[in-house]
């Protein structure tokens, strides 16, 4: 991915933080030669200084048979239209964005290790629910669904991190761009971004 110095960002924790706050990522493996991508939620994972994401995927996909190879992970953060009307001074519109690649090599769970990650994915989104279905409390037949998928783990090898909120643009341009996003539904979530790491 193309990331200009203003927008490059390199801090891991900084990353994790993203994933974990964006984490229904899009899995690229390559197969004869052809892209194939899965939607699917992920989780990232630390052991150590190495970082670790994890997921599964239904036996019938077939990107199952590409889960011993070097794969992508993409991850999208909020994003927007910014019209270059909103300037001081006359420019190009463009586009806010925040987005996250994740290159490495992975591998195909254990059934021990399937279950492991199956109960930590169910208790990071049930476990706050009232009567949430983490696994302990799910039914025997419904346990027994793990056998109809296939978990896999990849091992982060580069990281390639994109925020372009318009940091590169003077202080009086940057609260006009938010004061826009700001009117529109579907772009508060990047408003309210730009604010964030403005006050970083």
């Amino acid at each position: 991915m193309y990331i200009p110095k203003a927008f490059n960002v390199e801090e891991m924790s900084e990353v994790v933080s993203f994933i974990n706050n964006h984490s229904f990522g899009i899995l690229v493996t390559v197969q004869e030669g052809r892209p194939v991508a899965t939607h699917i939620p992920l989780m990232i994972h630390q052991q150590g200084d190495d970082y670790y994401l994890t997921g599964h995927l239904a036996n019938q996909n077939e990107q199952v048979n590409q889960l011993e190879e070097n794969v992508m992970v993409i991850f999208q953060g909020p994003h927007a239209y910014v019209s270059s009307s909103w300037y001081d001074h006359e420019n190009v519109s463009t586009w806010n964005y925040e987005a996250v690649h994740i290159y490495g090599k992975s591998r195909m769970l254990s059934q021990e290790e399937l279950q492991g990650d199956l109960t930590a994915l169910l208790d990071h989104y049930e476990k706050g629910r009232p009567d949430g279905k983490t696994w302990d409390k799910l039914s025997e037949s419904s346990k027994k669904q793990i056998n109809g998928i296939t978990g896999f783990e990849i091992k982060i090898e580069e990281v390639q991190a994109a925020y372009k909120m318009s940091q590169n643009r003077n202080a009086r341009d940057y609260e006009q761009i938010i004061t826009e996003l700001e009117k529109n539904q579907e772009s508060i979530t990047t408003a309210e971004e730009m604010k964030r790491l403005r006050e970083k």
